[in-house]
């Protein structure tokens, strides 16, 4: 598929939680018969709390309503139509597929007037209804949260899925149109943007013949020759569909 869109050196979802420690499961052995029903019930507990959740990511304070969710969805996805359509706009600075994600989503927050429009190379036509944004919200698009915590305009792929996403389904029937698809290949870790009928990204390299931007029938997508890049639930290395966590549905 030619993706080079990050290599972070991670091994996701393999933690290690889940899993009593030794120690814990030795010192049960030892503890009188009264107890036992207490560890139990504490090793049970402690199960529970240490199994990976995928939707962990805590929704932003200035999370957006169900209406305002679906107007940014238009907005987005329009976005990213206009790549396809025109090219990448010189807007567009950092293109990798978590650089897309991040312009897209900041210019969805943006307010969408002539001038912007302009800029864009885009006309009033057939346009989403202007997305109505306290101002608290408008900054939802440009402080995303590290994978250690901290507030950034950049972060990357595996950034964007584990801090700023909640987890949907390894089921694509389960997404909407803006949705993301995560892959993880060991070393290379790539998003794919949710379409409808297809699904848009870009490869993490361009040249003067390519700018690096593809959209993918999903029926095409789901016979790709190399299986890695298929978006099915057998595919280990399809982690699955997550939402990007200010969004209310």
């Amino acid at each position: 598929m030619g993706v080079a869109c990050f290599r972070e050196g991670i091994a996701h979802g393999h933690t290690g939680r889940g899993v009593m420690p030794v120690s814990v499961a030795m010192a049960v052995a030892g503890i009188p018969a009264v107890l036992r029903w207490w560890c139990a019930l504490a090793g049970a507990l402690w199960m529970v709390m240490a199994a990976p959740v995928h939707a962990s990511t805590p929704a932003p304070a200035a999370q957006l309503t169900p209406a305002q969710s679906q107007v940014f969805r238009s907005w987005f996805t329009r976005i990213i139509n206009e790549q396809l359509r025109q090219g990448p706009t010189p807007r567009w600075v950092h293109r990798d597929c978590a650089g897309l994600v991040r312009f897209a989503v900041n210019e969805a927050f943006k307010t969408h007037d002539a001038r912007w429009l302009r800029a864009n190379g885009m006309t009033a036509r057939q346009l989403p209804p202007e997305l109505e944004l306290t101002e608290a919200q408008r900054g939802l698009g440009q402080g995303w949260t590290t994978v250690d915590g901290q507030s950034s305009a950049f972060v990357t792929a595996l950034a964007l899925i584990q801090a700023n996403s909640s987890f949907v389904s390894r089921d694509i029937n389960q997404a909407r149109n803006g949705d993301l698809l995560f892959f993880d290949q060991g070393d290379d870790q790539h998003l794919m943007v949710w379409m409808g009928r297809y699904v848009a990204y870009h490869t993490g390299s361009s040249n003067a013949h390519d700018n690096g931007l593809r959209a993918v029938p999903v029926g095409q997508l789901l016979r790709w020759p190399d299986p890695r890049w298929q978006p099915d639930a057998g595919n280990p290395n399809f982690i699955g569909v997550f939402r990007l966590a200010f969004l209310s549905r």
